[in-house]
């Protein structure tokens, strides 16, 4: 965890600084020194890695103190503490919204590289190379950020207006309340100070701390640091400068060119499949019906069953009235229609008589053909103009028209 502590973090040595051969970057140093940072950034760089794991596991803040437990002993930070072991001024700006308006205009063109205003939240690249370390110095030793720094946020750059024109800050305010954020359990506040809290824990009573580490020497700005700083700064204005060119030339380099085509390519055909004709033998078969008759027109075929019919005979009346026999049929034919089969077969039976050698004898009454004739005529005419009687009503009159013209055939027939 001590190795997190200090990944970003930053100490700075004014003395080798100081020393740096541009005015701009000297006068950004002096600028920091002079509001009273000096004895924090620039404290003896000695780390506890496994005290500082213990301080910030347990650490807690009570009654304006930090307090945690180090060794198996309980240890208080406090504001005092801070402004005495960091000689931290306890006068001037608390909060950043109380720098002037003016100064922070003019900070948008001085902070400018290339002389154009600023806005209080852009880009670092956009700012000259001191004013880029400066934001790097407040963002990972003083602000503790954690992430990127590519961005300048607007505190931050109202931090480094204050500080670019000398305004008195509240140093110790700023930073404890810092710290009470990074042992706040819900808080997002990054966890840092990792060289100042193991100066206070060494001069805690009663304390001994155990293994000691040297701060990283790539972690301590000096003068030949900052020159690296500014190196790499320059070098990635150049990259972004011209980086389509390199992408370009890049992209020539690896081209290939495309192999000559000798011959011409063949296409390749297309098939397609047809259904083989039918044969003619096969369309022979069909058997084509010329003029169809719909199946609703076609009248309804009665099956029934095929009589057997008596040879013709001669017709051999009966002894009795004529007229009698007939209304006798005609009676029984209209009061029982569904016998008319019947009757008819045996009065064709009753009225015909074999002869063997002897003939036989004829009646001299005959049957009334005349009102045969009108019987049936009016039965047809009824049958013909009741239409809106039922089929079976009207197959019923047909029957009983069939039988009396069976009657009258068989009568005329007879000698």
């Amino acid at each position: 965890m001590a190795s997190s502590l200090i990944v970003n973090a930053l100490q700075v040595n004014f003395d080798s600084v100081l020393t740096f051969p541009e005015e701009g970057m000297v006068k950004m140093f002096k600028a920091l020194k002079s509001t009273g940072l000096r004895g924090f950034l620039g404290c003896p760089s000695v780390l506890y890695e496994q005290d500082l794991e213990h301080f910030f596991s347990a650490a807690f803040f009570r009654e304006n103190k930090v307090i945690s437990v180090v060794q198996g002993k309980f240890v208080g930070l406090s504001e005092e503490q801070f402004a005495g072991a960091f000689g931290l001024p306890i006068a001037g700006l608390t909060y950043m919204t109380e720098v002037p308006k003016d100064l922070l205009y003019d900070a948008r063109s001085i902070f400018s590289a290339s002389g154009e205003p600023v806005k209080t939240s852009c880009k670092k690249i956009e700012m000259k190379f001191e004013f880029r370390l400066l934001n790097d110095i407040l963002a990972k030793s003083v602000t503790v950020k954690a992430g990127s720094f590519d961005d300048v946020t607007h505190e931050r750059f109202l931090l480094m207006t204050a500080i670019h024109f000398g305004l008195k800050i509240n140093w110790i305010k700023i930073l404890f309340d810092i710290l009470k954020e990074m042992v706040t359990k819900p808080s997002k506040q990054a966890k840092g100070f990792a060289a100042q809290i193991c100066v206070l824990l060494k001069g805690a009573p009663n304390l001994t701390l155990g293994e000691a580490k040297t701060f990283p020497p790539l972690k301590i700005l000096t003068v030949k640091t900052v020159g690296t700083y500014v190196a790499k700064n320059k070098n990635i204005t150049a990259d972004e400068d011209e980086p389509v060119e390199k992408v370009v030339k890049k992209a020539a380099v690896k081209r290939r060119p495309a192999p000559a085509v000798t011959e011409p390519a063949t296409k390749n055909k297309r098939t397609t499949v047809v259904r083989a004709a039918p044969a003619e033998k096969d369309l022979s078969i069909v058997p084509v019906v010329q003029n169809p008759e719909p199946i609703s027109v076609l009248p309804a075929v009665n099956h029934r069953a095929q009589r057997r019919r008596a040879p013709k005979r001669k017709l051999v009346l009966r002894d009795g009235s004529d007229a009698e026999t007939v209304e006798n049929i005609i009676k029984q034919v209209l009061t029982e229609p569904a016998e008319v089969e019947d009757v008819e077969t045996d009065l064709e039976e009753s009225m015909v008589m074999k002869t063997v050698g002897t003939d036989p004898i004829e009646t001299e009454s005959r049957i009334d053909i005349s009102a045969i004739t009108n019987y049936d005529a009016d039965i047809s005419s009824k049958v013909l103009s009741n239409e809106e009687e039922p089929l079976v009503e009207m197959e019923k009159e047909k029957d009983k028209v069939r039988v009396l013209r069976r009657c009258l055939t068989l009568q005329t027939q007879s000698p």
